[in-house]
């Protein structure tokens, strides 16, 4: 099995920071596979998935917390091991649109909890509408669907689902 280290980190925002946390990743032997990061209200937010050698992760993680401070970052660390011998999931893209109103992504995350399918990425905005200034929401979420579930009938439901909550929604695979 191929081990990992995920670090979810998050201080007040400011230029160099990812420069930073890279360069401290990269000394210490880490190459950063994936990330996603993000500033909201002032704040950064980054987790990161971390691959490289076992002894090389173990450095890494007992380093964050002198390091990670010290760039103004607070964090949580978690050495992963991914099972290669996984099941196959085939990822589906879902685009969803209304105005805004609370509750929607709670109603969205149901759906799918209540049917055991996991929600693997899952972004989410506010905007004014043009001319109107309506507050509009978009969200953008990537779903793992098994062989077992029916397409065809998760697609006709969901987007009954999304109809009954006045939600305009797009589902597509991903390729």
């Amino acid at each position: 099995m191929k081990e990992h280290l995920i670090i979810s980190a998050m201080g007040t925002d400011r230029p160099g920071l990812v420069n930073d946390l890279s360069k401290f990743i990269l000394e210490a032997n880490g190459n950063i596979d994936e990330s996603r990061m993000t500033v909201l209200a002032g704040e950064f937010a980054i987790i990161l998935q971390i691959s490289g050698n076992h002894e090389a992760l173990l450095k890494l993680e007992q380093q964050l917390p002198d390091k990670l401070p010290a760039i103004g970052l607070q964090h949580i660390s978690k050495l992963s091991q991914i099972d290669p011998t996984g099941q196959c999931l085939q990822p589906y893209h879902i685009h969803v649109l209304s105005i805004d109103h609370p509750g929607i992504v709670n109603q969205l995350a149901d759906f799918f909890s209540a049917k055991n399918i996991n929600i693997q990425n899952l972004q989410t905005d506010r905007y004014s509408a043009p001319h109107t200034g309506t507050r509009m929401f978009s969200m953008d979420m990537i779903i793992a669907l098994s062989e077992e579930i029916m397409v065809a009938d998760l697609k006709d439901e969901f987007i009954h689902f999304c109809d009954e909550l006045n939600l305009d929604v797009e589902i597509e695979a991903l390729t």
